[in-house]
């Protein structure tokens, strides 16, 4: 049988309930609280995409090495040395 774990309980004010109650009265914008999403905040207005990439162990610990050095992530480090590339 599984053991359930205890709960905190909060206290709730007729107050918090009272305006609990009149916000959803006036009502929630459905469309922009789905898209809030979850996860990591976006790059842009639109999706992004993953890309997976296979690289050795030396390409990764270069890369790292960078990153580290510039205070950046792999990612940013990817995504600016593609945009270099491409210019």
């Amino acid at each position: 049988m599984t053991r359930l774990a205890p709960v905190a309980i909060i206290a709730v004010t007729e107050e918090q309930i009272a305006e609990w109650a009149a916000e959803a009265e006036i009502g929630y914008d459905v469309e922009g609280l789905k898209k809030r999403g979850r996860g990591r905040p976006g790059r842009g207005a639109e999706p992004s995409q993953v890309v997976a990439l296979r690289l050795t162990a030396e390409e990764l610990a270069t890369i790292d090495a960078v990153a580290e050095r510039e205070h950046k992530t792999r990612s940013e480090l990817i995504r600016e040395a593609l945009a270099k590339y491409a210019a």
